[in-house]
């Protein structure tokens, strides 16, 4: 059987349950014209990226506004989601295209479906209708999925969670819970009261993105601002240390201030 010939798997992710269920009812009236299958619904970004890791999704249809998270940065989330490996013998069952086509569904008539045509980006209003639903379904087959950076300038406000890949899950893990993140090698690590995070993400970027929540103290790490307990004098480090030392709320771990960043002693001492 060729790629062509293979059902669409559709995600539906939507917090409402009568909105799942209203496209639920369209995809089967649909699926009399055009072969699709429906994976799974999720009712959060959590749910959507732990369905995503169990059964991957041609197309996944979006809910912007939803609690906790909204569906425009649950999008960039899902774009870290690595390709699904096949099996022996699932050759034909595609997944050739990846990330998922994204498709969003929103009742708001704004700035973000202005946005949306700018793009080229496909979205449903609210009520959706079947034929708009079909039309966008069909286009699916043949998109190219939506760039990150494209995502990003749709969603200018820093994003409230950090993804993180860890033993075949998707973490989500809020930034207000990061103490610091700091550069080690290829990787970065997001540090929490609670423990250790990896993720493949430049300091520099999530500096220039978390701006207003973090504050450099040295060329490889950044903490975060409402986390500083106070400041102590200490070895510093050899050759560049200023001497100061920070200490965060829930953190026993002193971190080093570079002499170049010691002006952070005044301005939060």
């Amino acid at each position: 059987m060729s790629n062509v010939e293979q059902p669409l798997r559709i995600l539906i992710v939507d917090d409402e349950p009568s909105a799942r269920n209203r496209l639920r009812d369209l995809l089967c009236d649909c699926n009399e014209q055009l072969a699709l299958e429906i994976v799974g619904e999720a009712g959060n970004g959590q749910e959507a990226l732990d369905k995503l890791m169990e059964t991957p999704a041609d197309v996944v249809l979006l809910d912007i506004r939803m609690p906790q998270m909204d569906g425009i940065e649950l999008a960039q989330h899902i774009h870290k989601i690595p390709k699904p490996v096949l099996n022996s013998g699932e050759a034909d069952a595609g997944y050739k295209k990846w990330p998922p086509v994204i498709i969003f569904t929103t009742a708001y008539d704004s700035y973000a479906v202005k946005a949306f045509e700018l793009h080229a980006i496909d979205y449903l209003m609210k009520p959706i209708r079947m034929k708009r639903l079909f039309d966008a379904l069909t286009r699916a087959r043949d998109a190219v999925p939506v760039q990150t950076e494209v995502l990003r300038e749709l969603l200018p406000e820093p994003r409230k969670f950090l993804s993180i890949h860890e033993r075949g899950k998707i973490l989500l893990v809020p930034i207000e819970q990061v103490l610091f993140l700091r550069a080690e090698l290829k990787y970065t690590t997001v540090r929490t009261a609670e423990r250790e995070y990896l993720i493949e993400e430049p300091l520099t970027a999530l500096e220039n993105e978390f701006a207003a929540h973090f504050v450099r103290i040295h060329r490889n790490c950044l903490v975060a601002k409402e986390a500083i307990a106070g400041f102590e004098k200490g070895g510093g480090e050899e050759g560049e240390g200023s001497g100061w030392m920070v200490r965060l709320k829930g953190l026993d771990e002193l971190l080093a201030i570079s002499r170049r960043q010691q002006h952070i002693v005044r301005e939060f001492g």
